[in-house]
């Protein structure tokens, strides 16, 4: 089983370092951006207007026709969680049965609870939904530095196929069939990563970015196994390991919200997944009857039922209690 031809939709500076790595890995790529203007520029200039100074490789082909992208023989999903339902009803029409689509996106829907692969099956049931997610910024990705990330499928020789396909060196995939497991770490930490921002804008020091980043951790993992994901997937890329990036650097839009937070200051107007995601995520662990209290607070002060100082006041009165 192999996947030559690669489509990726979506000419964000994801979209575009997950095409460059797939031209990089040797093969046939197609990119898909929903834009006119930003399609003719890709086109015309090679470059991407958010990765500043990356040439687009030759070999890539641009196109805002979906059943041009479509013809592949695997694609990218490289749209914002929220937007992944619309995507996948225009696509669905025009894929071959069997392709494999592969979320590329960290969220989970509102209103419906779904993670990405759920939406993949209920709107392309003739597709093969597959999870890429790890700790990965796109600028590292489109410049080629090292980088090690997670793809899961159902099919574990679908996985390892596409491991093999997006394998261009220094982008190192690992595969997996935990599905849950790698999705939903890469959702989670983002609540998490604005939690460690609010503490990094406040000026609360190193220890208690460590200790937050901890608890925070331990949060999503008694989530993932209430989710069925397994703990080893939680220990790993998609999940111990972005979580460590995202909740240290500047680079992640979710940290940077949530720095904005803690000095008092609105957020920029940069996607942050975090947000739409923390009160889908306080939802389902409360129906699961799942303890986040880290979680809770970042969603209340999100929604602004609770100030920032309020919201770690009742982090740090809680009862006392034996590590888990």
């Amino acid at each position: 089983m192999t996947f030559d031809r690669i489509g990726v939709i979506g000419g964000g500076a994801w979209g575009t370092a997950l095409a460059q790595t797939a031209a990089r890995a040797g093969r046939s790529v197609t990119l898909w951006e929903y834009d006119a203007g930003n399609a003719a520029w890709l086109a015309d200039k090679r470059e991407s207007k958010f990765l500043p100074g990356v040439k687009l490789h030759d070999t890539i082909a641009v196109t805002v026709d979906l059943s041009v992208v479509a013809r592949n023989d695997a694609i990218l999903l490289v749209v914002p969680a929220q937007a992944m339902r619309a995507t996948l009803t225009a696509l669905s029409p025009v894929i071959a049965a069997g392709t494999p689509l592969i979320a590329c996106a960290k969220g989970i829907e509102r209103g419906t609870h779904k993670f990405m692969t759920e939406i993949v099956a209920e709107c392309a049931p003739s597709a093969l939904p597959a999870i890429l997610s790890g700790p990965s910024f796109a600028a590292d990705v489109a410049r080629g530095l090292p980088t090690a990330v997670t793809i899961a499928a159902s099919d574990a020789g679908v996985a390892e196929a596409l491991a093999h396909a997006m394998n261009a060196g220094t982008f190192r995939p690992y595969h997996s069939t935990d599905v849950r497991g790698v999705e939903l770490g890469g959702a989670t930490k983002n609540v998490l990563a604005i939690a460690a921002g609010i503490v990094n804008g406040r000026g609360l020091g190193a220890s208690a970015l460590a200790a937050m980043t901890t608890r925070g951790f331990a949060e999503l993992v008694r989530f993932g196994r209430a989710c069925g994901a397994r703990t080893e997937t939680m220990m790993g890329l998609s999940g111990l390991g972005d979580l460590i990036l995202t909740c240290g650097t500047p680079q992640s839009r979710n940290f940077s919200c949530g720095v904005a937070l803690g000095r008092g200051e609105a957020p920029s107007g940069k996607l942050a997944e975090g947000v739409f995601t923390a009160p889908v995520l306080l939802e389902m662990a409360r129906d699961k009857g799942i303890d986040m209290p880290i979680s809770a607070a970042v969603a209340a002060v999100l929604q602004g039922s609770l100030t920032v100082d309020a919201a770690i006041e009742s982090l740090l009165t809680r009862p006392l209690k034996s590590e888990e």
